[in-house]
């Protein structure tokens, strides 16, 4: 082998793992971008759910406000009218 064929097969080589450390830099920001956009839908779906379960809790806490009033209203009809009984 000469000194001019072997710089050549050299210097292919070198290209080869060059294009190769591409290929596998690219592969693997790809899978990064891909693994981050699964957190973040994750993230969205935890975020949704937790507006669903504050909604719902709202509108339980809304409801038991409301039966509360209705009891001491009542409460208060039923004192009043033990107090005229007395």
């Amino acid at each position: 082998m000469t000194w001019p064929n072997a710089a050549i097969i050299l210097g292919a080589m070198v290209v080869v793992i060059i294009i190769i450390g591409g290929a596998l830099s690219t592969f693997l920001d790809l899978r990064k971008a891909r693994i981050v956009a699964d957190q973040e839908d994750g993230l969205r779906q935890l975020v949704h759910r937790y507006e669903q379960l504050a909604e719902n809790t709202l509108d339980a806490q809304q409801r038991a406000a409301a039966d509360l009033a209705e009891l001491r209203t009542r409460t208060a009809a039923v004192e009043q009218i033990l107090r005229t009984v007395e």
